[in-house]
């Protein structure tokens, strides 16, 4: 999961050295959050007008983790 978070991302951005994914260990209630750090310059990129594309990069990790019957939350800092 976080090696595709990690292509997502890389080829949304220019600085694809500053692309950094930690995970957290689950919650309580069984979800796994991916916290998802870009370089300033490229933070427009990732999350686009309206947020369109950072709410599609969660649907596709989403979509991914629900086939490997996990719970997960992407969080763009």
């Amino acid at each position: 999961m976080e090696n595709l978070l990690r292509t997502i991302v890389s080829e949304l951005v220019e600085n694809k050295d500053a692309v950094e994914v930690t995970v957290d260990e689950p919650n309580e209630e069984g979800v796994i959050v991916y916290h998802l750090h870009v370089a300033q310059d490229d933070m427009g990129r990732v999350i686009g007008k309206q947020g369109r594309i950072a709410k599609a990069i969660r649907v596709v990790m989403r979509a991914s983790a629900s086939r490997n019957d996990q719970r997960i939350m992407v969080e763009i800092d």
